[in-house]
């Protein structure tokens, strides 16, 4: 049995292209079903419904031969010990800075001043603004970004931007592009090796979909 592991929303319903593309058929929507553990059209494999941030630890640790991930968790929660063959190209977006429409976000950083960041993504924002020199505090958030330059809490956000349209109608600005994401492949390495004809046909399939 080969267990891939998805989460919920976007990562998914694009993925599911990709699967039938490779002659998979997913048996239940997981939005209309509480299983956990989703059959296919092949026996031999199954999905696993698992939050964002948990598939790197489900497929490091063996809970899920392979796994679909976005770029910001890999490089927040740590991809360590995972192979990464593939870039789907799905459930695209980007990693940006924003700030209220009135700050003088430049002239901030500019200063050298030290200035107030809200994120999740902790990580990915210290390493940003290192790299810059420039000294931040970070806040660290769970939902609703938006609101902590609107507040008070914080001068300026890191997270993911789609659209932009949620930014706009909160009358904040996108002031710098740290990184473009979309979602990853991922693969335990020790299943790889004892499995290794029928995931490595699972990921060429995979290949051509996303490369027709």
């Amino acid at each position: 049995m080969i267990t891939l592991a998805l989460s919920k929303g976007r990562i998914f319903d694009e993925t599911l292209p990709l699967l039938q593309a490779a002659g998979v058929e997913v048996a239940e929507d997981p939005e209309k079903s509480r299983k956990l553990i989703i059959g296919t059209s092949r026996p031999e494999l199954r999905i696993v419904l698992v939050r964002a941030t948990d598939v790197p630890t489900y497929v490091q640790h063996g809970g899920a031969d392979l796994g679909v991930v976005g770029l910001d968790t890999l490089l927040e929660h740590g991809g360590q010990g995972l192979y990464q063959p593939l870039d789907l190209q799905i459930a695209k977006c980007r990693m940006s800075v924003a700030v209220r429409d009135d700050f003088d976000y430049a002239a901030a950083v500019r200063q050298g001043s030290r200035i107030r960041v809200a994120t999740k993504y902790t990580r990915i924002a210290s390493d940003h603004f290192a790299e810059k020199g420039v000294h931040v505090d970070l806040i660290k958030l769970y939902g609703s970004m938006e609101l902590a330059p609107l507040t008070g809490l914080a001068d300026a956000i890191v997270d993911l931007v789609s659209t932009g349209s949620t930014l706009k109608a909160n009358k904040l600005v996108e002031v710098e592009r740290i990184m473009d994401i979309s979602s990853r492949l991922v693969v335990n390495q020790a299943a790889l090796k004892l499995r290794r004809e029928p995931i490595r046909a699972l990921i060429d399939a995979f290949s051509s979909a996303v490369g027709g």
